[in-house]
């Protein structure tokens, strides 16, 4: 029997691959430090725990309607209104399992065969996947380091085509952590709205900025960038809920319905104790989620200048997110690799650390290290990393 084409064509992910092999070392008694998780290291708050608790208590464990309850739904246009002071409807909204099947769900219901995306490098991993099983063409706009991994207005207006259907925006980035400002974010939607193209906006890590940055959505810049632009979020990194699977898009009504629609004839709801956590996370106290992001900022203002003593290793410091990715080509020349992914494998094999290739976002020079893991455990692996680097670059005489 043959499996469809569609799948045939997948790369698996990276990300996945390296995660389950330092916890197969783990297993084995193996002492690996893994910095490879995209998820929190904290636990739910206790309110939202407690909220999803007494929701099945009161009997809320049935079937919800296919876009998500509409009290959740109110809840995020109540949190664009005070984050981003953008006014969006019910019919604007709709409730995923997860962000991922936000973007999964949007790219099914806009795509036709051929139809190209922008998506900047370094990318998530899924983008191009993603677009791939809608029939989709990924078009790759490269971020360059020099510009902090961002991309220009005139490399976006190089890039589209009579069949660009949309471009992606990932603002604070995974995996670069970098964040778009208010004026690249305009002039990028200016080159959008001429020609008529999807703003695709990931603002799933709008919590997590530091140093005073600011996040922005380019939806809130003008009311034509709105009406162009298809956020998605979800509370999965901002009050570290990645298990409860609620995400959701926000953006042109006839595209949310047919997303919905899609949706009640694939996953029928997002699950409804998850909901009203979710509801309890946007209408409750927002106080564990400074807390977590006050963590991350220490742990990032250490580690960053640790990472950058080592030799070999160049790395600009995120605005955002919880990840750091240094350029580690010269390091993996100077311990004799002829890739950076060799170099990888030496680190988990011999080193013990994990660290994600970059290779699988789209910048083989660079490796993906994430602080999302207590101060204690990121030194040691700093450290180790830096041990493994000095031992076996060329000595000098």
């Amino acid at each position: 029997m043959q499996l469809a084409q569609r799948v045939k064509a997948l790369t698996p992910s990276t990300t996945l691959a390296i995660t389950a092999k330092a916890k197969e070392m783990k297993a084995q008694g193996i002492d690996v430090i893994g910095l490879g998780a995209g998820e929190p290291d904290f636990n739910t708050p206790e309110h939202i725990i407690q909220a999803a608790y007494e929701s099945m208590q009161q009997g809320q464990t049935k079937y919800t309607p296919s876009g998500g309850l509409a009290a959740l739904k109110d809840a995020i246009i109540h949190k664009f209104e005070k984050d981003q002071g953008i006014a969006y409807q019910r019919d604007e909204i709709i409730v995923t399992i997860g962000a991922k099947h936000a973007l999964y769900t949007l790219f099914q219901v806009i795509l036709d065969e051929e139809d190209e995306v922008i998506i900047p490098t370094p990318y998530w991993v899924s983008y191009p996947e993603q677009v791939k099983l809608a029939n989709g063409t990924p078009v790759y706009v490269e971020g360059k380091e020099s510009n902090q991994f961002k991309i220009s207005p005139k490399q976006l207006e190089a890039a589209i085509t009579e069949k660009t259907k949309a471009v992606i925006i990932n603002s604070p980035s995974n995996p670069t952590g970098m964040l778009y400002t208010k004026e690249e974010l305009k002039a990028l939607g200016d080159v959008a709205l001429r020609h008529n193209i999807w703003i695709i906006s990931d603002e799933i890590y709008e919590k997590l900025v530091y140093d005073g940055h600011h996040h922005v959505s380019i939806a809130e810049l003008s009311p034509e960038l709105k009406a162009q632009t298809i956020i998605i979020n979800g509370v999965s990194k901002s009050h570290s809920m990645t298990g409860w699977r609620i995400g959701y898009a926000a953006g042109n009504a006839q595209v949310i319905k047919a997303m919905t629609g899609l949706a009640s004839h694939s996953t029928s709801n997002p699950t409804a104790p998850s909901q009203y956590g979710a509801i309890a996370a946007y209408e409750g106290t927002q106080q564990p989620v400074e807390e977590m992001r006050a963590a991350f900022e220490k742990r990032l203002n250490v580690i960053h200048a640790k990472l950058n003593e080592i030799p070999g290793f160049s790395c600009l410091k995120p605005q955002g997110a919880f990840y750091l990715f240094p350029n580690v080509k010269e390091a993996a020349a100077l311990t004799g690799f002829a890739s950076v992914d060799d170099f990888v494998k030496a680190l988990l094999e011999e080193a013990k650390v994990a660290v994600i290739p970059g290779s699988g976002f789209g910048a083989p020079d660079n490796i993906r290290l994430s602080y999302a893991t207590s101060l204690e455990l990121l030194e040691a692996a700093v450290d180790r990393m830096g041990a493994y680097v000095k031992a076996h670059m060329p000595q000098q005489s």
